[in-house]
């Protein structure tokens, strides 16, 4: 069976990769697993926040295959050897991080080669849980062009849900098909005033994009980052993983 392509994307400073990691937590919960997390945003900070060590990367190995490659190997062989000694092995889910861009120049044949590797590495999960840049480029690169569910992730304003439409709007000229997208409205004041809900309910509509959850702001999430406590060990009772786990279930329902 294929495994489910969750994508999360939004503009910097919203708390997608936040998301991810709460999401990566409900899965785990749930025991929907073995699950893949690939942190694709060249900011590549996802393992922090799971207090995981990164090695290699998805960008040094396409530099890797431009050179001399060991004797007696083909490419497609090294690709896959090096994507396994990328990833990161934990209990319930594994993560890959695709680390910085290769910089100016087409290297289409390193990106067919990540295609290849990232068919054959993505039978052994359930869920594949990708944490974008906006642009969500790396979702083409790794072949993931069918996407079962895109969560876009917005600060608490009209102008940041009405830039995540238009995040949502480039999927068509990327060829990515998207069978369900959810907005999260991310980091909202607690208590939140009936005038600003009725305001992102009101942006919703006009965006057309379904209201998947509003994540309150965080005093736990903000000490657990400061003490480099992982995400993972969130009490279950903390607020935006109620939330979160709230809004997952809606979700994945």
């Amino acid at each position: 069976m294929a495994p489910k392509v969750i994508a999360l994307a939004g503009k910097g400073g919203t708390g997608k990769t936040t998301t991810t990691a709460l999401l990566i937590k409900y899965l785990l919960k749930k025991q929907l697993t073995p699950v893949l997390a690939v942190d694709a945003d060249a900011n590549a900070n996802l393992n922090e926040l799971l207090q995981l060590e990164v090695g290699a990367t998805i960008g040094q190995i396409r530099k890797e295959l431009k050179g001399e490659l060991p004797p007696g190997m083909t490419r497609d062989q090294f690709m896959n050897m090096k994507i396994q000694q990328a990833v990161i092995e934990e209990t319930g889910f594994d993560l890959l991080v695709m680390g910085q861009p290769d910089g100016p120049g087409c290297y289409c044949s390193a990106n067919q080669y990540l295609a290849m590797a990232m068919d054959h590495l993505a039978t052994n999960y359930r869920y594949i849980l990708v944490d974008n840049e906006a642009g969500m480029e790396h979702l083409s690169r790794m072949n993931l062009r069918i996407i079962d569910y895109l969560l876009i992730v917005s600060d608490p304003s009209a102008r940041g849900i009405l830039t995540a439409r238009r995040i949502a709007e480039i999927t068509g000229p990327l060829g990515l098909t998207v069978k369900n997208r959810y907005l999260i409205v991310n980091r909202t004041p607690e208590p939140m005033s009936a005038e600003l809900e009725a305001k992102i309910r009101e942006a919703v509509q006009e965006s057309d994009l379904p209201l998947g959850g509003i994540f309150p702001s965080s005093e736990e999430l903000i000490r657990q980052e400061i003490t480099r406590g992982s995400y993972l060990q969130l009490a279950d009772e903390v607020p935006v993983v109620q939330a979160a786990f709230a809004a997952f279930d809606r979700i994945f329902a």
